[in-house]
């Protein structure tokens, strides 16, 4: 390639020449080149698509000058004849070269082509051009893609960085303005001056990929070893470049002696690669709390960015299809770097050193405990997926973590049965091969069995290709006549057929240890009783299990349990030998009860667990009361099905609803929740059954005092879908009680347009089938609903005046006006509309009819300002005009504005979590 970057218009102006072998034992009629710089040129790109599945809207409202694309101007073939091309079908980033003459196997071709490449924005992806007019780019040139099992990998681009090309030899002449600085993982040739330009002529041998880093100003340093040349500008800068070096010295020599030289003699290891995958945890932390040394910091960030480029460089593997390989090997390697050189160290470092802190699990866990702990949260919740699935398959939080720890524990759990350093051997032999040719997972699964005789077929079926969860338990347990041994039945409590350690435990002291190969079934196992005082499966926690708390029996007999009972004081990790129990400080607000404060008891950790309780008696500093609420809940998951959660739960709550007037609200209900087989998309379905009972004190201040006790039965089904560019969602609603019964639909659509416009749309309506109640508590409401089922966050209920009655909640009418009828006891349908004017500011408006009994349908209206700052969290309307007529005319104006607000912390929560679930 010859390259000539200009830095004011980001574009790279390039002639390329490709000279390509075919060592296939294919004709090749057309030929494939990854473009996957051209990813960034439509919004409806697979690049495109993922940013908006994953609620990532910078890339959606970008401007034509943030994004990038590739300009082809000219492909000639060696014989001087114009090609013809094309891009493939709703993939932008790969171009189809179709060859006039058919290449058979062993013949060679060469192609010459002309094209301009603009740079995208690194707001992105990382990767692109930056805010002081340098670039980091990877995947910008047009490339050979890799060809197998009879065809061309046609992967597009993703933000996965797995981009499978064919390997080749480089050779450039690059030409940048003299004001900037090249680093490269390419050989520097010959650096020449040519005013106002500086020409690099790069080369490299057996490369899939390169990299470039152009700068105003030099960031980056240079280490070199008898193994490689490390260009880095990982940042921390409490230490020296000798510090620096010592530590990356330690790290290539050690990846070395456990995998093999790297495959090429320099390497980029980039703050920006780091920042694409930190190590999640280490780098959530603000400065000032981080409880690791500053030297372990950096080492850690060097290493895994290392060895994520070493095997991006060394393994030939299909990026995509493989991707449990890379993740497996980097993630193992890491765990074995930490056990050899760190095996005191804990997941929260120096914190563990406080005596206060010592009894919770979170501060005395092992450092590469966490591992489990992030694979176990997916699997708890129901969304772990097969680690051997293509790697754009996985929800974020599976690619980016989950899955990526799970391979490296699969690995580490192979190891501990193998023993003898098998796996270790079979990495090396592995990346070895993949230096001299081309591999696939097969070959992984061939070295891996021939290291050992024993039989680990079960180890690819399925820990890597399935989702079967690995769940053993103790079953019972009969000692011998004579008291020197038990027997004991260890059953599988799950689908997976794996091996599991048996450890005889005395005083958390190891005193055996053995491996049962595949229990399938219950199966009865004696054990010698001499020096032990419990037994326990899995003990060294070197099996990724499901279910560690059903792993232990005592055998000191009644009354000890095999698990005591723990208190903590707020959450903690899940310890799998106590039961735990926490215990909270609470606080919270309403109206009535004013500030309430009390000590919420639970058994939540940090991990899912199928029953879960939640106590929360809370003093009321208004009325002197006691208040609160309590929840029981049993989670059935369902493995492998479109029903995969079932939610069993019954809650109760007392509060007050008014000036010196309480209520009691216990709801037993049940809950269905769907998925699609493809757990990227965003769709979700729901079927709720419940029993709402209420009973109510009556308020003097009120007019509604026949309704103080009652109960409703309410069944609800819905269907929604979101992402950046659009949302909608479909809830149908039935309600039946001894004195009225109610039928409804609302359906709502929101789509955000290309020129950052934004149009929402919601339809409403619903219908008593009768209605016997004599007043508007169960009355379909226009402005605002009279909340009877106590299922919305009200911070003022019963509030017909004043700033609490202006909380707005998007329900039944969905009007922000109040008008003169406020409610319906017939029917009632409306629609509601907002579209954007600029930036958050939105119109809005609202129409539809309203009928009560014994008067005439009445057509409804209003229309005003909306300021969209947080959508559905935190929102202002502004009525203008409506039925009422000009409402900004009114002299008390301000009592007509509305608000959303979202008080609850778990709420707010899903706003930043949704994007990686």
């Amino acid at each position: 390639m010859q390259i000539t970057v200009d830095p004011d218009t980001k574009i790279l102006k390039i002639q390329q020449e490709i000279t390509y072998h075919n060592t296939t034992n294919d004709t090749l009629k057309d030929y494939i080149l990854n473009d996957w710089n051209n990813a960034y040129s439509d919004k409806s790109s697979p690049l495109g698509k993922r940013f908006s599945d994953e609620f990532t809207r910078i890339f959606h409202l970008a401007g034509d000058s943030d994004r990038g694309h590739t300009d082809i101007i000219s492909i000639i073939d060696q014989n001087q004849r114009r090609l013809e091309w094309s891009r493939v079908p709703n993939q932008p980033d790969l171009v189809d070269v179709h060859l006039q003459n058919p290449l058979y196997p062993n013949q060679k071709f060469k192609i010459n082509i002309v094209y301009s490449v603009k740079i995208p924005n690194d707001r992105f992806t990382r990767y692109g051009f930056d805010s002081q007019g340098g670039f980091y780019i990877k995947n910008w040139f047009l490339t050979p893609a890799r060809y197998e099992k009879g065809c061309f990998v046609k992967d597009s681009n993703e933000n996965l960085d797995d981009i499978s090309n064919a390997v080749s030899d480089f050779d450039i002449q690059i030409k940048i303005p003299s004001q900037l600085t090249l680093t490269t993982d390419l050989d520097v040739l010959a650096t020449n001056d040519a005013d106002p330009y500086k020409i690099y002529t790069l080369s490299g041998k057996n490369r899939q990929d390169i990299l470039l880093a152009v700068e105003t100003t030099a960031t980056y340093s240079f280490y070199k070893n008898d193994k490689t040349e490390i260009a880095t500008n990982i940042s921390e800068k409490k230490l020296d470049d000798f510090q620096k070096a010592v530590i990356i010295d330690r790290v290539v020599n050690y990846v070395s002696e456990h995998l093999g030289s790297p495959a090429q003699n320099k390497m980029i290891i980039s703050q920006t690669d780091y920042d694409r995958n930190p190590f999640y945890g280490l780098n959530q932390l603000p400065k000032f709390l981080r409880p690791f040394p500053d030297s372990f910091v950096y080492e850690l960030k060097f290493l895994k960015t290392y060895v994520n480029n070493y095997l991006k460089n060394t393994l030939q593997l299909n990026h995509r299809e493989d991707n449990w390989i890379y993740d497996g090997i980097q993630v193992y390697t890491m765990m074995k770097y930490i056990e050899d050189n760190y095996p005191n160290v804990k997941m929260t470092g120096t914190l563990a050193r406080y005596k206060i802190l010592r009894g919770f699990s979170l501060f005395s866990t092992g450092f590469n405990e966490q591992y489990s702990y992030l694979y176990l949260m997916m699997a708890r919740m129901n969304l772990d997926q097969p680690i051997g699935n293509p790697k754009n398959t996985f929800v974020k939080f599976n690619e980016q973590i989950s899955g990526k720890y799970k391979a490296g524990l699969a690995l580490n759990y192979l190891d501990a049965y193998l023993q003898q350093e098998s796996v270790d051997q079979a990495l090396h032999d592995f990346v070895s091969l993949n230096k001299t040719q081309q591999t696939t997972r097969q070959d992984i699964e061939n070295i891996l069995k021939s290291k050992t005789d024993k039989n680990i077929d079960w180890f690819f079926k399925s820990v890597i290709n399935s989702r079967d969860l690995i769940d053993y338990k103790f079953g019972r347990i009969k000692e011998s006549d004579d008291g020197k041994t038990v027997q004991v039945t260890v059953k599988n409590n799950a689908y997976a057929t794996v091996p599991i350690s048996l450890y005889g435990v005395k005083k958390d002291r190891i005193i055996s240890k053995v491996w049962l190969p595949n229990v399938a079934t219950d199966t009865v196992v004696t054990v010698s009783k001499e020096g032990i005082d419990r037994l326990a499966l899995n003990y060294g926690n070197e099996v990724p299990e499901f279910n560690r708390r059903n792993n232990y029996k005592t055998l000191k007999g009644f009354p000890s349990l095999n698990r005591p009972i723990k208190f903590n004081f707020f959450k903690d990790l899940e310890d799998p030998q106590y039961n735990q129990l926490f215990y909270v400080p609470d606080f919270n607000y309403n109206l009535y009860d004013g500030v309430m404060l009390g000590m919420r008891i639970h058994n939540e950790t940090l991990l899912d667990k199928p029953f879960q309780f939640d106590i929360t008696p809370d003093y009321s500093s208004n009325t002197k009361e006691l208040v609160g609420s309590a929840t029981l809940s049993y989670f059935h998951n369902i493995r492998d099905e479109r029903l995969y959660n079932i939610r069993y739960s019954i809650t109760g709550s007392t509060l007050h609803y008014a000036p010196n007037a309480s209520y009691t609200k216990i709801t037993p209900s049940v809950q269905f929740r769907f998925r699609e087989p493809d757990y990227r998309e965003n769709k979700r379905e729901t079927i709720l059954f419940r029993h709402v009972f209420v009973e109510k004190e009556d308020s003097p201040l009120l007019k509604n005092k026949k309704e103080e006790n009652y109960s409703v039965f309410n069944a609800r089904y819905s269907v929604g879908e979101a992402e950046t560019a659009k949302l909608y969602s479909f809830l149908t609603d039935l309600q039946i009680a001894n004195n009225f019964s109610k039928i409804s639909a609302e359906y709502q659509y929101r789509k955000l347009f290309d020129d950052r416009r934004q149009l929402t749309v919601r339809f409403f309506g619903g219908t008593f089938m009768y209605n016997e109640t004599g007043t508007d508590f169960f009355s379909f409401g226009l402005d605002r609903p009279s909340d009877y089922l106590f299922g919305y966050n009200l911070i003022g209920r019963s509030e017909s005046t004043g700033l609490f009655s202006q909380q707005f909640v998007m329900a039944d009418g969905g009007f922000k006006s109040k008008l003169k009828n406020r409610y319906a006891n017939q029917w009632m349908t409306t629609s509601n509309v907002s579209v954007s004017i600029w930036n958050w500011i939105e119109a809005y408006g609202d129409a539809g009819i309203i009928k009560n009994k014994f008067s005439d349908p009445q057509f409804v209206y209003d229309s005003g300002i909306r300021l969209n700052l947080v959508q559905d969290y935190f929102e202002l309307y502004f009525p203008v005009y409506s039925n009422n007529g000009w409402e900004i005319k009114d002299p008390n104006y301000g009592q007509r504005i509305r608000f959303v607000v979202t008080l609850s912390a778990r709420t707010l929560v899903s706003l930043f979590t949704r994007k990686w679930f």
